[in-house]
């Protein structure tokens, strides 16, 4: 396992992360960001004046004592192309070079739309489509299929110089930005179905406030679905707020809230021109792309199977000796299909299953005597890619009911807009499956490694095929039963 940091200096701020790195698995261990004006000052003096580079050098001499602090091996340092606009941008890479050995690279448009869709296609589960970028001084639209750039137009303004004049008619502005879009050349095939997903801080910001105003109970922000709808209702109530109300919005960081106008009006531009309907909001972002082509592009075919992966990295980083998380999501996938005839579920239902056997013990960092009773929030906040917002939730409640005793009515109430009654009868039957997983590995041996299902009658006859002694599992097993029976209504005998 080796330590990777990434810095990057984009237009408003200066970020450090440190990552743990072992094969196509990753985990974000420091996360560092200040505040600069940068792209301000480059756009209206074309200089980088000696204060900013005095504190950005200053900042970046404490990056490197942390970066040395954790032992990391690999340093990647990237910056926006914004610099190359500063007549002095060269004089003060090299100065960053001489007093703290990091070495800058100026990404190009084309750089930062690759690094951008390799973070895309790692964060959502999507092979084929249309992203979208708001950046600070120029937007990206990029059609992809697999993992291939087909097409992208850069568009030559973002939430910094879309607009000069800071009382500008928002609505105004829509259509002159429509009329712009228009002319990058980009065309969207009208025969074929178009998933679009939004990336960017302008994107972030947009789903934050839209689920405030849709009172939407899951605060996710990653491959939250937005239709054309919210994001009009969304822009009319963020253009009638002045400065100060917006920046007491929870979620928007003041110094982006003079830009989130802008950004909005781009979005909404952006939409209009390309028919959008509805699009995925993401987390991607350029740092996650500079780690995955990097870094684990050796293993971009593993990346494919997102959730594989995403449960993956949870168990690199939360594994220890006596884990049994691999036995347990085995067992509890083979019991889906064995009890097929007596839960009736459809194949929906499987990834569900398979994020909350894999984590059926996430709870214990909170609480190891009574983990299934905190495996919900857990699991929803686990930043798992490749999963919806309805998945996580009913993997969540199956993790949850584990204990049947736990389970909350009025918890599960606070979801019923995104949650449905057939959901409601699925997490009561898959959290029994994912109990008799767990206590048919009580031994930590992974003595049985398949079973059998007989329905006879009123009883479910559940015959092991094992290697050694297992009948402490079978013991186990049983306990199960009574929690079977109360939601199955058949009689459990394990043999």
């Amino acid at each position: 396992m080796e330590k990777v940091a990434i810095i990057e200096l984009n237009e408003s701020a200066l970020k450090l992360s440190v990552f743990k790195v072992s094969g196509s698995k990753y985990n974000l261990v420091l996360s560092q960001s200040q505040f600069f004006a940068l792209g301000e000052e480059i756009y209206r003096d074309e200089l980088l004046s000696p204060q900013t580079k005095n504190k950005i050098l200053g900042v970046l001499k404490v990056y490197r004592k942390m970066i040395e602090r954790f032992n990391v091996e690999k340093i990647f340092a990237v910056a926006s192309n914004i610099m190359t606009q500063a007549r002095n941008y060269r004089g003060f890479i090299d100065e960053i070079y001489n007093n703290t050995g990091i070495s800058f690279s100026i990404l190009s448009d084309e750089e930062h739309i690759k690094y951008l869709f390799n973070s895309v296609v790692n964060s959502i589960d999507n092979a084929k489509g249309v992203f979208v970028y708001v950046g600070g001084f120029s937007s990206y639209i990029v059609k992809y299929n697999r993992r291939t750039i087909l097409d992208s137009a850069v568009i030559p303004f973002g939430t910094f110089n879309a607009c000069e004049n800071e009382d500008v008619d928002l609505d105004k502005l829509v259509t002159s930005l429509k009329k712009k879009i228009a002319n990058c050349g980009f065309v969207i095939d009208e025969e074929e179905t178009t998933k679009f997903v939004g990336i960017g801080s302008s994107f972030i910001s947009m789903g934050k406030i839209s689920k405030k105003i849709e009172r939407y109970p899951l605060d996710v922000d990653n491959n939250y679905l937005i239709s054309n709808e919210t994001i009009c209702k969304t822009f009319d109530f963020i253009k009638g707020l002045e400065l100060d109300k917006i920046k007491k919005i929870k979620g928007i960081s003041n110094e982006n809230a003079d830009k989130l106008a802008i950004g909005f009006a781009i979005i909404k531009a952006i939409s209009e021109v390309l028919s959008i309907s509805e699009l995925d909001i993401s987390t991607a972002n350029l740092t996650n792309g500079v780690l995955g082509l990097n870094v684990i592009a050796v293993a971009q075919e593993r990346l494919n199977d997102l959730l594989s992966n995403s449960l993956d990295n949870y168990y690199e980083f939360n594994n220890d000796e006596f884990s049994i998380n691999q036995s347990v999501h085995n067992l509890a996938v083979i019991l889906f299909k064995q009890l097929k005839v007596m839960h009736k579920l459809p194949r929906f239902y499987v990834k569900p299953l398979r994020i909350a056997s894999f984590m059926y013990d996430s709870g214990k960092s909170i609480n190891t005597e009574n983990y299934s009773k905190h495996g919900l929030e857990k699991i929803i906040y686990s930043d798992l890619k490749g999963v919806t917002h309805r998945e996580l939730l009913i993997a969540g409640f199956i993790c949850v009911c584990q204990n049947l005793d736990e389970f909350s009515l009025n918890e599960w109430i606070k979801y019923k807009d995104i949650l449905s009654d057939e959901d409601l009868d699925a997490v009561r039957k898959l959290g029994v499956i994912v109990k008799l997983a767990v206590n048919l590995n009580a031994s930590r041996n992974a003595v049985i490694k398949d079973v059998v299902c007989d329905i006879l009658g009123d009883s479910i006859i559940m015959k092991t095929i094992v290697e050694g002694d297992a009948s402490f599992e079978i013991s186990e097993g049983m306990n199960v039963a009574v929690d079977y029976k109360k939601v199955y209504k058949k009689s459990l005998q394990i043999i």
